[in-house]
């Protein structure tokens, strides 16, 4: 017969205010519901910009999501004044929409560009940014733009 290991005390774990971690948990909510329509009205902007359309079939290939999940998320884009659609003609984003993928396409520049600068490589930093920029404060971001200026600052002969 084999003695079991004696069991091992669990260190102590000092939590947090209960106010505090439910607003952090909160706040990580948030940004995973507004992911899902930052990523979509990025992807349309660039669909649009480069081939004149962007159909739902295409956005949900390029998504790999179904083609009724993307339907369902072009129809909260719209309810939330994000997109427009045209029967037979695919989605358009209002100018709100723009809007937001131009921020959403320079927080993720920002946050690749702020992956390479401590050394991680290009492919890597690209896909890392793009759970990160969905995560990151205002203030983070300012943080790594400031970062990133002293860094440049620093190269400059």
């Amino acid at each position: 017969m084999t003695a079991k290991p004696a069991a091992t005390p669990q260190s102590s774990v000092e939590l947090p205010v209960e106010a505090v971690q439910a607003r952090r948990f909160e706040k990580a909510r948030s940004a995973q519901a507004t992911a899902v329509l930052e990523d979509y009205v990025e992807l349309i902007d660039d669909l649009l910009a480069s081939g004149g359309e962007a159909r739902p079939t295409d956005i949900a290939r390029r998504l790999g999501v179904t083609h009724a999940t993307a339907i369902k998320t072009i129809t909260r884009l719209k309810r939330e004044g994000l997109a427009t659609s045209k029967l037979y003609r695919g989605v358009f984003l209002t100018p709100e929409g723009h809007g937001l993928a131009d921020r959403v396409r320079a927080r993720h520049r920002l946050v690749v560009d702020l992956l390479r600068a401590v050394g991680v490589p290009e492919q890597c930093a690209e896909l890392d940014a793009e759970g990160i920029e969905h995560h990151v404060s205002d203030v983070a971001l300012d943080a790594f733009a400031l970062f990133l200026k002293r860094q440049l600052k620093r190269q400059d002969p």
